[in-house]
């Protein structure tokens, strides 16, 4: 009996592993919700109120207007998030506000592939890309590049870093940790 016990433990294991491998980990978060980026039009709207229902542009200053809301800054909030403070500034005039965001046009998020690359510029995305994928958006790089030199800048606060990319070491895949998600106002420098 004892033995049959220890059998089907370890059948339970091997399950256990094999759905990890295949479907990750139980606990693993899913994708980081959308953030909101100056550029981006909204449609907003309110249940059974006419009068509040309306498309609106980010500013670049990440702020929008919203009837009896007023001015909200939306830069870098979730949908759940914005539409939530929508209904808290609503309460006051509407009891139980239902309100609705959608995304209707993304236009914040970009990235700037710029240097020795075939087609340098600005590349719109709506799902993350990360370096390499960047670098094939443009073109890849030219015979004159220097692949192990690339540098990612980014600003964070107003404060920019510079990361470094080998291109050389992805592309033999070692260092893959380096080939990182793009993020919003990223530019990849290839010299």
């Amino acid at each position: 009996m004892l033995g049959k016990i220890r059998l089907r433990a370890r059948e339970f294991t091997l399950a256990g592993l094999l759905a990890c491998a295949l479907f990750g980990p139980a606990h693993a978060d899913g994708p980081a919700a959308y953030e909101i980026q100056p550029g981006d039009v909204l449609t907003i709207s309110v249940w059974k109120e006419t009068d509040l229902q309306s498309e609106v542009l980010v500013r670049p200053d990440g702020g929008l207007s919203f009837p009896l809301v007023g001015e909200l800054n939306a830069n870098g909030m979730s949908i759940d998030a914005l539409r939530g403070q929508i209904a808290v500034g609503l309460k006051k005039f509407i009891p139980d506000p239902v309100v609705t965001v959608t995304l209707r046009q993304i236009g914040g998020n970009r990235v700037y592939v710029i240097g020795k690359v075939n087609r340098p510029g600005e590349f719109p995305f709506s799902k993350p890309i990360d370096v390499m994928q960047a670098l094939s958006l443009a073109g890849g790089a030219t015979s004159f590049a220097a692949l192990d030199d690339i540098r990612i800048l980014r600003r964070r606060n107003g404060t920019q870093t510079a990361l470094r990319f080998h291109y050389s070491d992805v592309e033999k895949g070692r260092d893959l940790e380096q080939n990182i998600p793009l993020q919003s106002g990223d530019t990849v420098v290839v010299p």
